[in-house]
């Protein structure tokens, strides 16, 4: 279901997602309001993509949202004027969520705004993603929450982690050439931007 979000007190302006033709949108998925969906972009059944509230939303260019994902995002306007602490600025234009290029967001995954994931990034099954940045070339792996935090360039979060400081994240291990899941990542895209063609292909 791809559909406009409504007129608010928080949202005074209707939009429809820009969704590239190159992208896939299930059936059973929701994509709504302010949202960018980037090139070759595979958005699974029951993920659901929410710019009614917080705004706007974007996915980059051969990036996954699995089954069971949410994106979401505090309000980022209230009366007419920006709630300027519900927005990341990422390069040189402000976002409650931007999630960026050959990012793989898991299955039941959840991206709560305001929240930055760089480009390269694994987001693992059941991570929550609260008023955070996560790095480019990143590992998050399953059940971790991030709440407030920076995370560095090339770093993982090991299963499980709740980070809630700074400190915590800086401490956080680098991505080493033995780190098990290190490419992990590259074949998830592959897999996801694969099944987007295939699956718009079908519907020709």
């Amino acid at each position: 279901m791809i559909e406009k979000n409504v007129k608010t007190d928080f949202s005074a302006t209707i939009s429809e997602p820009a969704v590239d033709p190159t992208a896939y949108i299930h059936p059973l998925a929701a994509v709504i309001g302010n949202v960018r969906i980037g090139a070759n972009v595979m958005v699974a059944p029951t993920a659901c993509v929410r710019g009614d509230e917080g705004q706007p939303l974007s996915v980059g260019d051969d990036s996954n949202v699995q089954d069971g994902v949410v994106i979401h995002a505090l309000e980022t306007e209230l009366d007419g004027k920006a709630v300027e602490k519900n927005l990341f600025e990422v390069n040189g234009k402000k976002y409650a969520v931007y999630v960026g290029k050959r990012v793989s967001l898991a299955h039941q995954v959840q991206v709560h705004g305001p929240s930055v994931i760089g480009d390269d990034t694994f987001v693992g099954m059941k991570v929550l993603v609260f008023r955070s940045v996560v790095g480019k070339f990143c590992v998050i792996e399953p059940g971790a929450i991030l709440m407030g935090v920076s995370v560095p360039d090339r770093r993982y979060v090991p299963a499980g982690s709740v980070l809630r400081t700074q400190e915590e994240a800086d401490r956080l291990p680098e991505i080493t050439e033995d780190y098990p899941m290190k490419n992990m990542n590259k074949g998830v895209v592959h897999v996801n931007t694969s099944l987007a063609k295939a699956y718009l292909a079908a519907k020709k």
